[in-house]
């Protein structure tokens, strides 16, 4: 096989293992939430950053229609107004949690990528990355230097 064909094989691979997978669309959607959410306030432009950011991940957008990620990132960020709707995104993140390593990594970057939409991490954001990273068993720092 030519190394184009296995790329794309790859690559085909992994935008397939996420078709129909509601629980990754749904972990992905609240960790981008609770970092939009981390200091506090969610505005428009956050919102718009979260849709977008969660819009961008070729894997997701191969998987989900638009209306479906804009959807579970709506739902993820009305629930991240609120300790106990964040705590219920912290459940759909831990769900993740015995799910293959490439998996748990990809919805921290997602979470991380949509952190930095600004261009930097902020320390609220930082904090809610670690314990995305804890509550999915990764290396935070590894993963945002890597």
């Amino acid at each position: 096989m030519s190394f184009f064909k296995k790329v794309g094989a790859d690559l085909a691979a992994q935008f397939k293992q996420y078709q129909g997978d509601t629980v990754f669309l749904a972990a992905a959607a609240a960790a981008s939430a609770n970092v939009t959410a981390a200091d506090g306030k969610i505005d428009d432009a956050e919102v718009d950053a979260a849709i977008s950011g969660m819009l961008s991940k070729d894997a997701l957008k191969a998987a989900f229609t638009p209306a479906a990620i804009e959807g579970a990132v709506s739902e993820a960020l009305n629930r991240a107004k609120t300790r106990s709707g964040r705590m219920e995104n912290l459940r759909a993140i831990q769900a993740m949690a015995a799910r293959p390593a490439e998996q748990r990594q990809d919805v921290f970057l997602i979470a991380a990528d949509v952190a930095d939409q600004g261009g930097s991490i902020g320390p609220e954001e930082d904090q809610v990355l670690a314990t995305i990273a804890k509550e999915l068993n990764l290396d935070k720092n590894k993963l945002l230097n890597g």
